[in-house]
């Protein structure tokens, strides 16, 4: 049960970041948004090993570095999070007076496919791999990888690389349904060929 808490928590504080910092209007938003998932990494990693995404968790998952019947409570937890943490989003912001955004489909499927598929290449990389094990960097990795992906394309998708952010995002009103599907399946979808990539690279971790 502490896994779990601790993936509530990790996912709450980053889908609230993604939202409070949009709504607010803050031009250091991707900094924000990667600072979040950076700290709180750093802060329940050692517990759950901070996912707070079920795309990470999926990759983990194929790794072998996740029991299995830890990634449906898992995905429970970070889908819970980001649903509260819109629902209070909405509470303090309201929801967007000029509704959801519009995003090209083929090329959010795109983006949001290869920054997923980043992230999680770097978490397994850093937080997974034997060559790496023990480092103390592993959190700032990650989190830079969330930056760099929403500054280099949040114009296209919104940059969510996370179906718990997506799922936060669409509460909130800032994304409309078509483009959740898109998330469900373009982050999923990357996650899983990030860990068949490491697994190809990674034989003697197996």
């Amino acid at each position: 049960m502490k896994k779990y808490l601790v993936e509530f928590i990790g996912t709450f504080f980053l889908v609230f970041t993604v939202g409070a910092a949009v709504r607010s209007g803050a031009s250091l938003a991707p900094v924000a948004i990667g600072a979040a998932l950076m700290v709180m990494i750093f802060a329940g990693g050692h517990v759950s090993g901070g996912h707070f995404n079920p795309a990470v968790t999926l990759a983990v998952w194929l790794r072998g570095k996740c029991d299995a019947k830890d990634v449906v409570p898992y995905w429970i937890a970070q889908l819970a999070a980001g649903v509260v943490a819109a629902l209070i989003v909405v509470a303090i912001f309201g929801r967007p007076l000029l509704g959801a955004a519009l995003h090209p489909t083929k090329a959010s499927l795109v983006v949001e496919f290869l920054f997923t598929f980043a992230l999680a290449w770097v978490v397994l990389n850093t937080a997974t791999a034997r060559g790496t094990a023990g480092n103390s960097f592993y959190g700032l990795a990650i989190g830079f990888t969330v930056l760099a992906g929403v500054v280099a394309v949040g114009g296209v998708s919104g940059g969510a690389f996370n179906p718990a952010v997506g799922l936060g995002v669409f509460i909130m009103g800032l994304e409309k349904l078509h483009q959740l599907g898109v998330y469900l399946v373009a982050d999923l979808l990357g996650g899983g060929a990030a860990a068949l990539a490491f697994k190809a690279t990674h034989a003697a971790d197996e």
